[in-house]
């Protein structure tokens, strides 16, 4: 009988580790197993970790990076052409059929002319456009709320799922280091009593 301990110790071992890991995501209510009431872990914790999360996104986040970014002249060259190409259709085709008159006026170098200079206007325009479309964006946005919510509204058996297929070998490698701790303090206890026989 006393041969088992180390094999009993295993088994008590990875029970426990597997236990733990399950604990991180159930259950939702509390349960009691006689003095001991056991909580699952992100279930309890989840609107804390939900505003602290948000709360580290809202701090890393910038704007300002955001305005920088897309307030860029080269990126603003980059959408130029597409710019042209409408401001051509809308000369040659649309504005002739809204204001026939006006298309007995308008020939292929006012057309040239006239597309040059809104090109111009419309590259000095866009960035100040951009600036004050994000600046009101910014003040209707708030990202730490976003990412709270979103946070909050993770089920944990979703959670569950994502971390076991993140980190699958890794909790198989912690309930094995269970049994494998087990087996050793069985392996010491049965030591210590085959010593004192």
């Amino acid at each position: 009988m006393i041969y088992l301990i180390p094999f009993i110790a295993a088994i008590i071992g990875w029970l426990i580790n597997s236990l733990a890991v399950k604990m991180l995501f159930h259950p939702r209510k509390p349960v009691k197993l006689g003095f001991i009431t056991l909580h699952g872990l992100f279930p309890k914790r989840q609107q804390d970790l939900a505003a602290k999360i948000g709360a580290l996104v809202g701090q890393q986040f910038s704007f300002e990076d955001i305005k920088t970014k897309l307030t860029d002249p080269q990126k603003i060259k980059k959408i130029i052409p597409l710019v042209e190409v409408h401001l051509d259709s809308f000369l040659r085709e649309r504005l002739p059929k809204a204001m026939p008159v006006l298309s007995m006026f308008i020939g292929d170098s006012i057309i040239q002319q006239i597309k040059s200079h809104l090109v111009a206007e419309l590259d000095t325009l866009f960035p100040v456009m951009i600036n004050q479309y994000l600046d009101n964006i910014q003040q209707e946005l708030d990202f730490e709320k976003i990412v709270s919510l979103k946070i909050e509204g993770i089920s944990a058996e979703q959670l569950e799922t994502l971390t076991d297929q993140l980190l699958h070998k890794e909790l198989q490698s912690f309930k094995l280091l269970g049994a494998v701790s087990g087996l050793i303090i069985g392996l010491v206890a049965m030591g210590i009593s085959l010593w004192q026989y």
